[in-house]
């Protein structure tokens, strides 16, 4: 997972920043399964609190066999020059099980924010 602010399309004046974030998703398991939505959780420096959920990520829904990943980069307007994310990604295997794989959080901040 790596985020990083994106000055060129943000605009602190009025109090819009932008995130992209990356994150690759490798199968470690040994069943074939693929990713069917997500689930993001977003918190700004306010406390303010935004819950995301789609089909898929970047218009996909990759199946990944055993050993195989999927990397996909992103974005996040933020009202505020910190933040932080997490969010599970919803599954399903070859036999039809579904799960939850977690994604723990991470932070969203420019160069100069203050944790």
């Amino acid at each position: 997972m790596r985020s990083r602010y994106v000055p060129e399309q943000s605009d602190p004046g009025r109090g819009g920043w932008l995130f992209a974030y990356t994150v690759r998703i490798a199968n470690t398991g040994s069943e074939t399964v693929q990713l069917m939505s997500r689930h993001w959780v977003i918190t700004d420096a306010n406390g303010e609190v935004e819950e995301v959920r789609g089909p898929g990520v970047v218009g996909a829904q990759p199946i990944l066999r055993p050993g195989e990943s999927f990397e996909y980069t992103s974005a996040c307007p933020l009202g505020t020059a910190f933040g932080t994310m997490h969010g599970s990604y919803q599954m399903v295997t070859d036999h039809g099980e579904h799960f939850d794989a977690e994604i723990a959080a991470f932070a969203l901040s420019t160069p100069y924010a203050l944790n």
